[in-house]
């Protein structure tokens, strides 16, 4: 288990084992800071999971960036990962994609329906697994043959970032009221988006909760999958506290030279902090071990 930088904060992160056997192909680091100067409480949560689904090497990641409470976000990272685990299982031929929006419908409507407050949360989520080359018979595959593969969905402006030989890759897409093909799914649901933010108030489309927003603000994700190489360096997954204030290329440049994933999170959130970003932070970088 991994402990938090906060410690005003139940943490969310999760491992599956303390006593490794054998070395993960990844290594996960977080950081976070409330940033007292702007913000009087915490509302973003992370986690993640080693062995995800108790596979060898698979992993979940997620950010949760909650608003107007840490209801939604706090039921995020403590239940949505066990909600994607249980439809993964249930049908291992559906495509990952799939399972994940039908992850993040199921969570948008049960925070709507069971979870106090009218809080919601963006959300981005990545599952890191192997995959057998398709028509393929099992016992024809040798352990090489595997594909590492990764796939992505987020809501809001939570954002996933790969920096692939050196230059960055964005995995997520940023459900803005600004955007304009949001601005006409809203306004043809029957809402209005006035400065920037839905009916005057919620800068984001997308997210899981938000019941006041009813059909306006849709859980419905952006999915990606990318088959992970030894070009893929690391994953950078990060609130829009850090990318108020720092462009794609700019996070990937600043810790490229790191070994250590704990150290390269620490510096996304010292810079976004120098930079004067006014929201919570929350950064996690996942570093892959390409090695033979």
């Amino acid at each position: 288990m991994t402990k938090s930088d906060n410690p005003e904060r139940e943490d969310n992160s999760r491992r599956t084992s303390e006593d490794h056997r054998y070395k993960l192909s990844y290594s996960v680091g977080v950081a976070e800071n409330k940033n007292l100067k702007f913000r009087t409480s915490m509302e973003d949560v992370h986690t993640y999971v080693e062995n995800f689904a108790s596979r060898l090497d698979w992993g979940y990641f997620g950010v949760f960036d909650g608003h107007a409470g840490n209801q939604a976000s706090k039921w995020c990272g403590g239940h949505l990962h066990s909600v994607i685990e249980q439809k993964i299982l249930e049908d291992e031929s559906k495509d990952v994609r799939e399972v994940l929006n039908d992850g993040f419908i199921h969570a948008d409507e049960h925070i709507n329906s069971k979870v106090d407050g009218n809080s919601g949360c963006t959300a981005a989520v990545g599952i890191l697994r192997w995959e057998l080359p398709s028509n393929m018979p099992s016992d024809q595959v040798e352990l090489d043959q595997h594909k590492r593969m990764l796939y992505t969905a987020n809501v809001g402006d939570t954002r996933i970032v790969l920096c692939r030989n050196g230059h960055s890759v964005r995995l997520t897409y940023d459900h803005k009221a600004s955007d304009t093909g949001e601005m006409q799914r809203v306004e043809e649901a029957g809402g209005l988006i006035m400065r920037s933010r839905v009916n005057g108030m919620l800068a984001v489309t997308r997210s899981l909760g938000d019941k006041f927003f009813d059909s306006l603000v849709v859980g419905n994700p952006f999915t990606t999958s990318v088959e992970i190489t030894t070009t893929d360096q690391f994953l950078i997954i990060a609130c829009d506290g850090l990318w108020d204030v720092l462009e794609d290329q700019e996070a990937c440049d600043a810790i490229k030279k790191s070994n250590d994933a704990s150290e390269a999170a620490k510096t996304l959130v010292r810079m976004a902090l120098e930079r004067g970003t006014t929201d919570n932070v929350t950064v996690m970088v996942v570093l892959f071990d390409n090695s033979p």
